[in-house]
């Protein structure tokens, strides 16, 4: 069964409206309205140990959708993207980790109590702990197993879905659940027209006779970082890749399937549902694709080194 969680460890300092705080003094009140309506938005940003020393994976990138998330929920930012930007790298510095998992957090805070949430004020926050590359086991060396969830993803007729917001992943925290409670690593999610959305949270997609494939944004999907990546990395490589809706038959029938995440990088998929995927071993493409990322990653692709961001 995949892990249920990743273990904390209470190092450094997390950034806070402005202000750097020791890791046990990072708090907020009971009456935080994010805490009761989920109006908060967030990013996952990854720092990697490369041979030229640490480097954030597409900060600006990480940033601009920060804000774009934030704007989808009216939320009023006190600080610039420049600000976010620093504020990001003095608490990566603080740390003192050489790797690791950033959460840069906006929410709105303790004020008012009620559904309307404008009238409270914006909190920021960033907080970083230790996350090594390929510490994502399930899917790196042997495939992961997936089941079709009962949940439905929900899509853009019921809230915005380029904004990656606390509230989209109570959605998909039903759906990893119970792919865990099933014995099942990961969860797939299907939209309302009864297309491939995505996984709980990672972007997926199919081989079919070298041919890759993956849902469009349209399908309810989040405009994964990752997953550009990884398609950006696809067409420099030379291969094509096509965007269209997908049927849980095309993966049944897949020769290969992969998922994209910040946290789970590229990952290979053995089994979905009780349809073993080919062979049910880590195809060529996805593990050739997961070689590419990490060399990118690394900084060892020249290519993509103004992805990096180095500290």
């Amino acid at each position: 069964m995949a892990r249920l969680g990743h273990s904390m460890k209470e190092i450094g300092k997390i950034w806070m409206n402005g202000k750097l705080v020791p890791f046990k003094d990072a708090k907020v009140h009971v009456l935080t309205h994010a805490l009761h309506y989920s109006t908060a938005v967030f990013e996952g940003i990854r720092c990697y140990n490369t041979p030229k020393g640490s480097a954030i994976f597409r900060l600006p990138e990480h940033v601009d959708r920060f804000f774009r998330s934030a704007k989808l929920y009216s939320m009023k930012m006190e600080y610039s993207k420049d600000q976010i930007t620093d504020a990001i790298i003095k608490t990566v510095k603080t740390s003192t980790l050489k790797e690791c998992y950033i959460r840069p957090l906006a929410y709105y805070g303790y004020g008012t109590m009620g559904l309307t949430p404008t009238p409270n004020k914006v909190d920021v926050s960033v907080a970083c702990w230790e996350w090594k590359m390929g510490e994502s086991k399930a899917g790196k060396q042997t495939g992961a197993k997936c089941k079709i969830s009962s949940w439905l993803r929900i899509d853009s007729r019921s809230q915005p879905m380029q904004a990656k917001a606390a509230s989209n992943y109570a959605n998909a925290a039903l759906a990893r659940v119970e792919a865990l409670k099933n014995g099942y690593d990961e969860a797939i999610m299907l939209n309302y027209h009864g297309k491939i959305a995505e996984g709980s949270a990672e972007n997926i997609f199919v081989v079919k006779e070298c041919q890759i494939y993956t849902p469009p944004l349209t399908s309810g999907c989040l405009a994964g970082i990752t997953r550009d990546s990884v398609m950006q990395i696809i067409e420099s490589n030379g291969m094509d890749i096509i965007e269209q809706e997908l049927e849980r038959d095309d993966l049944y029938a897949a020769d290969e399937i992969f998922m994209t995440g910040t946290a789970a990088e590229v990952k290979s998929v053995a089994q979905v549902d009780d349809v073993t995927i080919s062979d049910g071993k880590m195809g060529n493409i996805t593990k050739s694709l997961q070689k590419s990322f990490m060399d990118v990653a690394m900084g060892k692709d020249e290519r993509f080194i103004h992805w990096l961001h180095y500290i």
